[in-house]
């Protein structure tokens, strides 16, 4: 057995080699418990707090325990980060002589049959796509990976990617001319020959529902899953347990048949071509029975609207219409074989969605500003995951910040259907007493009146001034963000502050990131992707305001019907299911603002429910024990306290 006391020691290897490293008694603990779940191949939940150091309390003993280890994010950014920065760290100290290897979704890799097809092609929606793509060519002669983060100069979100990548319909497979440098299979073997195999949630699930994306030729080799970002799981779950086909597929068929028939069939292009045209209108116009911008609808306000079914039954004609010619052609190449059977394949998922499913699933509509995707989402994932569970015997690792509820993971477990697993709780190690404040002020409005979002930005303004700044402002919706930064802008204007004020959209997250903690003085108005992975450690950042408790919106098609599916069963859904989702997303929200121990910060919740209603006490109980205050007198006072400390 490993002696890890001494790895984590002051005198132990992570001391001597990793900068600004200290010894916690929580990440030992940790440690050892990790080590134990990977040694009896169980179930561990393990929430840890900010500053716990949890990464290096489940890498060390991945690292040292053997065998193949699968670690799961929830996002590229930790991916990439675990992947080139802390792996290579830990490994380097504990001097361990493991491979590691980075698996991402075929997504993100450049694939060199569509590449071709795209130069040859010529016409593209934007100048910027015919501009990316000779630098994508050269990128692809001369890169190792393939992986299109490296592919620098060409945005992440840029429409040439859809051309220049392939997805599970339209990959050709062994069949393929470019399939011995093929770098989604070199990926592949990577993974498949590493000790440690760093992927991302989307993938882990797409590939066990889909065996798609190459985990599930891992999974049976493997003896540990390491899931970190936990907390996300059983929202990315519900997606890929549940069913979903999507307008931008039947769009993309049609383009991929035009692309193949000029390529393979030219004589064959005026048949072809107008019943193509016809699937890309039928899709689009699908998209345009709903005028919104985007969102969610359940399949009662969709069945509704009279336009939508006659719209729906007209793409699937358009689309049969498409696959009896696809069919006629597909043994002239392996790209029109490819095609047909997509068509097949789209039209049946279609078919089986509006046929309805077996089971407690919820049906509904999802909108994009370019498409529109039909879903079936199961209410429950329990049953489903704990499947994924059974078979070879292996550790399955959960951790995050944020799992408990007043430090009990039993919802957690429940909803992931992880039965009698072990549950750990570590608090941070920071001294929240001391470094920080919670500040719900007096006399607001209900969230739900008119004036809230005015009440928030005047009850905000003092701190913002008392903290030069230094501000988060973080929002349950876009449309309350939006009222927010106008109504700052004015109050900045009209009282002569020139705090620079940032706001989610104005360009990429990460940039926006960096330009605030450049500033130094600057306020930023996010709504839920900044709740959530945001790291701003130190001075820049010593405000953060939420406006309101994040209870999901009771429209919402999959909460609604899981709200009623759980109450059908005589369970109070409110305070087993909406509850327990608003403390996690909560307590990400508020873990933005104390990042280490010498931060010092005000967390500031205008939501009056969380001393009014009884369930506040068990929210505001379930987040860092920092002293509270009611007066906004007290709250200003601290910035006073924390510059006289500084001095």
């Amino acid at each position: 057995m490993i002696d890890l006391p001494a790895l984590f020691s002051t005198t132990g290897p992570l001391a001597s080699t990793v900068p600004g490293y200290r010894a916690r008694a929580q990440q030992l603990e940790m440690a050892q418990a990790v080590a134990r779940a990977i040694e009896s191949r169980t179930v561990l939940v393990a929430e840890a707090g900010t500053g716990t150091g949890k990464t290096f309390a489940y890498l060390v003993p991945a690292l040292t325990t053997g065998g193949k280890v699968i670690i799961s994010t929830g996002t590229k950014t930790l991916q990439d980060q675990l992947f080139t920065k802390d792996l290579p760290t830990v490994r380097d100290a504990l001097r361990v002589s493991v491979t590691v290897a980075l698996l991402k979704g075929r997504a993100n890799y450049v694939c060199h049959h569509h590449l071709e097809r795209a130069r040859s092609e010529g016409r593209f929606a934007t100048r910027d796509d015919a501009r990316y793509l000779p630098v994508i060519a050269a990128f692809a002669r001369t890169s190792g990976s393939g992986d299109k983060a490296e592919c620098s100069g060409v945005a992440d979100n840029a429409g040439i990617w859809s051309w220049v990548t392939s997805t599970r319909e339209n990959c050709l497979g062994s069949e393929c001319a470019h399939f011995k440098e093929c770098f989604v299979m070199e990926a592949r073997k990577r993974a498949l020959s590493a000790d440690v195999v760093v992927v991302n949630h989307h993938l882990f699930f797409a590939d066990v529902m889909l065996r798609d994306e190459g985990a599930a030729e891992l999974l049976p080799a493997c003896n540990t899953v390491i899931f970190d970002e936990a907390h996300q799981l059983p929202e990315t779950a519900s997606l890929f347990f549940g069913e979903s086909v999507s307008t931008s597929q039947l769009i993309e068929l049609a383009r991929d048949s035009r692309l193949e028939c000029v390529a393979s069939a030219p004589d064959f292009v005026p048949q072809l071509n107008p019943a193509a045209l016809a699937l890309d209108k039928a899709a689009r116009d699908l998209r345009l029975v709903f005028e919104k911008p985007e969102g969610r609808l359940p399949i009662a306000a969709v069945e509704q609207d009279g336009r939508f079914n006659p719209a729906l039954v007209r793409a699937l004609e358009k689309l049969r219409a498409l696959r009896v010619l696809l069919e006629s052609q597909a043994e002239r190449s392996n790209g029109f074989e490819r095609c047909f059977l997509r068509s097949k394949e789209v039209a049946a998922r279609i078919e089986q969605w509006r046929r309805g499913f077996h089971g407690d699933y919820v049906r509904w509509v999802e909108l994009f500003s370019q498409s529109l995707q039909l879903n079936a989402t199961p209410l429950s994932i329990a049953d489903v995951f704990q499947r994924q569970l059974e078979g070879h015997p292996r550790a399955w690792i959960f951790t995050s910040a944020t799992l408990s509820v007043r430090g009990d993971c039993r919802h957690y477990l429940d909803e992931m259907g992880l039965g009698a697993g072990e549950t750990a709780v570590w608090d941070s190690p920071f001294d929240y007493a001391r470094q920080g404040l919670l500040y719900v002020p007096e006399g607001m409005p209900e969230p739900n009146s008119e004036g809230f979002t005015k009440a928030v930005v005047s009850a905000a303004l003092p701190l913002v001034r008392a903290a030069g700044g230094r501000t988060f402002c973080l929002f349950t919706s876009l449309r309350a963000m939006r009222a927010a930064h106008d109504m700052l802008k004015e109050m900045f204007r009209r009282e002569r502050l020139d705090f620079p004020l940032l706001v989610q959209g104005d360009g990429p997250k990460n940039d926006l990131l960096e330009r605030f903690r450049k500033l130094g003085n600057a306020v930023l108005l996010g709504s839920q992707s900044f709740w959530e992975g945001v790291d701003v450690r130190g001075p820049a950042l010593s405000v953060v305001v939420i406006d309101r408790l994040p209870f999901s919106p009771p429209d919402d098609p999959v909460l609604a019907a899981r709200i009623d599916w759980l109450n059908r069963q005589g369970r109070n859904a409110f305070m087993e299911y909406q509850v327990p989702a608003a403390v996690i997303t909560l307590k990400q929200g508020a873990g933005r603002l104390i990042r280490d121990e010498t931060d010092r910060g005000v967390l500031m919740i205008c939501d009056p429910r969380l001393i009014s209603k009884a369930y506040g006490k068990r929210i505001w109980q379930s987040l860092p024990p920092m002293k509270r205050t009611r007066k906004e007198e007290e709250a200003v006072a601290f910035f006073r306290r924390c510059k006289a400390c500084a001095h």
